[in-house]
């Protein structure tokens, strides 16, 4: 049995973390830490998970003193993960870490789409891409993960077949649509109800931060923009790219095919007519499922790829346990095994 802490567990992902862990069949949640909510009933704020657990919320201290568990995931914001990083490596054999702090190998990147400079720019090449499908191998041994963001997780597992195929290259441009839940439980005013509701925002026209993620895994230009929809729950990236004379479907299909026939979260959704021909992230909520597929341009000069999953689940907390899965030997897809609602 794993013990494991969640630092961070009174926002939306800390709460998926929650809800996966104290279902899985080999973890024993020791801690989960909320400096806002400590002394709180942790069900008060998930009340998903009343009945399933008496834990109280602890502040985030707390983990100096508790026994050091076996993976501390860490929930916090982007930015604050960094500057605590070695104390935290001192607190847990694992630590998983599930902001932006050390998704980019390049304090240049970092800054430029963060805002601010990295504070712990040595640590950077120890972590390991929690990126299961791509980075397996290396998971088995890391002490040291860091989870991608959701929409570059859908991005990249929808557009790295094509590529490395070479079936594609130069930029590739990702027109990305997210659900509220991906701004998190302290979204200000314009997540009202009254804002969000109706509305298609275009709150990153250019440049959002999950580009450099894509853009490092692919190591081609990535332009990206992302929109935030009326939905809760979900991620769809649509991805434009550029193919090679003379590609057409079946080696797309063949390339998509090969790279996921194995994988247990990954489905290629490809076909020709039907409601869900192409990736509906409507259906994949409370999943760890990302469903990826293509459609090719009559005139054979592009395809659009497109990515699908649940922002909590496979874009974050379910990724995140995955990974833990993996590192620790346990079957991967342990605590992972719910398949989604339809309908929904």
């Amino acid at each position: 049995m794993l013990n494991v802490a969640v630092a961070g567990a009174s926002g939306y992902i800390g709460g998926e973390l929650l809800r996966i862990l104290l279902g899985h069949p080999d973890t024993h949640v020791a801690l989960a830490t909320s400096d806002s909510l400590a002394g709180k009933r942790v069900d008060g704020a998930h009340p998903n998970l009343r009945g399933r657990t008496d834990l109280v919320f602890a502040p985030h201290d707390a983990l100096a003193t508790a026994t050091s568990p076996d993976v501390l995931f860490l929930a916090m914001p982007h930015t604050k993960t960094m500057a605590r990083m070695r104390d935290y490596r001192r607190r847990a054999g694992t630590v998983i870490d599930l902001s932006g702090d050390f998704r980019l190998g390049s304090t240049e990147e970092y800054r430029r789409y963060y805002g601010v400079p990295h504070e712990a720019a040595d640590l950077l090449p120890h972590f390991v891409t929690g990126l299961p499908e791509y980075h397996r191998e290396r998971l088995r041994e890391a002490d040291l993960i860091s989870v991608p963001g959701c929409m570059a997780t859908a991005g990249m597992l929808a557009t790295v077949p094509a590529v490395e195929a070479g079936l594609a290259d130069g930029e590739v441009l990702v027109d990305a649509r997210t659900g509220s839940s991906g701004s998190g439980v302290t979204a200000g005013p314009s997540n009202l109800h009254a804002e969000r509701s109706g509305a298609m925002r275009l709150f990153a026209p250019t440049e959002h931060r999950h580009e450099a993620e894509i853009a490092q895994a692919l190591g081609v230009p990535v332009r990206m923009n992302a929109t935030g929809v009326e939905a809760v729950r979900g991620v769809q990236v649509v991805c434009r790219l550029r193919l090679h004379e003379g590609v057409d479907e079946a080696q797309l299909r063949r390339a998509y095919t090969k790279a996921y026939a194995a994988e247990p979260f990954v489905r290629v959704v490809a076909r020709k007519r039907g409601d869900h021909r192409l990736p509906e992230p409507k259906i994949l909520s409370g999943s760890n499922y990302c469903d990826v597929g293509f459609a090719l341009a009559k005139d054979g000069t592009h395809a659009v790829a497109v990515g699908a999953l649940d922002n909590l689940v496979k874009g974050g907390a379910g990724n995140a346990v995955q990974c833990m899965n993996i590192r620790f030997g346990r079957p991967e897809t342990s605590g992972l095994e719910f398949s989604g609602l339809h309908p929904n």
